[in-house]
């Protein structure tokens, strides 16, 4: 059987990308795919070339993984796409991204765009976020669709892999995807009103990039950690605290005897930003975090 991958599932409209022959087919899902199974972009298929623009899907291949949101299979990293201005930095939902997708095994790079329209607070913003991220242990790059500073590192990112990007509306995500690959995608604009970007993206589709492909999928701008995994859980996908070894192995790092990473915070090693999303994430309070981190 010759082999394909879904590249388009919106609706019943399947788009089969066939590497051998460098061309899409309409996908028909047959047999038990078409009875059992749910056909995501991502997925690996085996079948048959019909005609001219007609592919059989006979068989799906085990998943690597799969995402709901946004739905799409075998993914190996995400750029986790934010602006500083234009719309304003949410580092909780940022945060939120990077605990999921470490949950999930997914590798990422955090991606900070628009740099180009910063202005001195805004520059001086991005520094204090890039200095924390990197700090944490994350790849980070500055980058502008606009100028292209910083697109040359992140194709070098995503050769050879499937990558989405994720991210809250309007922060330029389809601008980078269009320049990487030069595909039209539809831009946004962002709300004077509320600050924050327009859905512009609604179906996901994979675009073929070297040697991989990148996916074109809908913004979101809300994502909760204890969705995934229990509260107990959440610790383990900061990879700053991993560093520390506290006296006892199931510290939450609140108010254990014996907490490394709270010594951590109050050194300064990890920063108060992300201990305060962490807080959040879990749904706790410390009393001492004020005289700490103000």
């Amino acid at each position: 059987m010759t082999k394909g991958i879904v590249t388009e599932r919106a609706g019943q409209k399947i788009t089969v990308f066939v590497p051998e022959e460098e061309k899409s087919y309409r996908g028909i899902p047959l047999g038990k795919v078409k009875k059992k199974d749910k056909v995501y972009a991502g997925d690996r298929v085996r079948g048959r070339i019909v005609d001219s623009e007609s592919f059989a899907i006979e068989e799906i291949e085990e998943r690597k993984n799969l995402l709901i949101r946004p739905p799409i299979a075998n993914v190996d990293k995400v750029v986790v796409v934010s602006t500083i201005q234009n719309p304003p930095f949410q580092s909780y939902l940022i945060d939120s991204l990077l605990v999921v997708y470490d949950y999930l095994g997914l590798d990422t790079v955090v991606v900070f765009n628009k740099i180009d329209v910063l202005d001195k607070e805004g520059k001086e913003e991005l520094e204090k976020w890039f200095k924390i991220y990197t700090a944490a242990g994350y790849k980070v790059l500055r980058a502008s669709a606009e100028t292209e500073e910083g697109v040359e590192e992140l194709k070098r990112e995503l050769s050879g892999v499937i990558s989405i990007f994720a991210g809250p509306s309007g922060v330029g995500k389809s601008s980078l995807i269009s320049k990487l690959t030069g595909e039209e995608l539809r831009i946004g604009e962002v709300s004077r009103k509320t600050e924050r970007g327009r859905h512009t993206t609604r179906e996901v589709r994979l675009i073929p990039f070297e040697g991989g492909f990148i996916g074109d999928a809908p913004g979101f701008s809300r994502v909760e950690a204890l969705n995934f995994m229990e509260k107990e859980e959440v610790r383990f996908h900061f990879p700053e605290f991993l560093r520390y070894q506290c006296k006892y192995s199931d510290c939450l790092h609140l108010n254990e005897e014996g907490c490394e990473v709270r010594e951590a915070l109050k050194r300064g090693e990890i920063s108060c930003e992300r201990y305060k999303n962490y807080l959040k994430m879990i749904r706790e309070f410390v009393p001492w975090l004020k005289e700490v981190c103000d």
